[in-house]
């Protein structure tokens, strides 16, 4: 149950958010709703629900590396997972997406590191937006960051939620 929302799960809350940011600019290295590159997009989603610390410095490759060492790793996306794509057969990650559902995901794409303004985005149709996953030889994988989480712990942990509330 989400905080604000009531009966909405976190994984919704994430979508809803995720949601939220489509049309924004596509900056490399963007991390705020002023312009986001790929993996600043996932993580703004993350730390808004609670999944990540506010402090952290990840790119796609360091995302994948922290929540598949968790054991997060799945087969198959459905709403809420990470989905991972290399630049080529045998290339490190360097592309990641929010999935939406097991067909669609949510992502900044389009741009790259000469897109560095929402000038250069708009020129380049580089911004986020919903698209069907590409199930081709580059993706590299699909995790599942919501999967097993003791989410009153985490948010605890990431100094969320005050661990007296309800305790008079």
């Amino acid at each position: 149950m989400n905080m604000l929302f009531g009966d909405c799960s976190d994984r919704e809350m994430g979508s809803y958010i995720a949601f939220h940011f489509e049309g924004t600019p596509y900056v490399w290295g963007g991390d705020d709703p002023s312009g986001f590159d790929c993996s600043g997009f996932c993580i703004e989603i993350l730390k808004s629900v609670g999944l990540l610390p506010r402090e952290g410095d990840w790119t796609a490759k360091g995302l994948f590396a922290l929540f598949a060492a968790a054991g997060k790793q799945v087969q198959a996306p459905h709403e809420g997972c990470l989905v991972f794509w290399s630049a080529g057969e045998g290339k490190p990650i360097s592309h990641v997406e929010y999935c939406l559902s097991e067909t669609l995901c949510i992502g900044a794409s389009g741009g790259g590191s000469k897109t560095l303004s929402a000038a250069d985005a708009w020129r380049q149709n580089a911004y986020v937006k919903v698209r069907p996953i590409q199930r081709d030889r580059y993706l590299a994988g699909i995790v599942d960051p919501y999967q097993g989480t003791d989410f009153q712990r985490d948010r605890y942990l990431a100094g969320i939620v005050d661990p007296y509330q309800g305790t008079d």
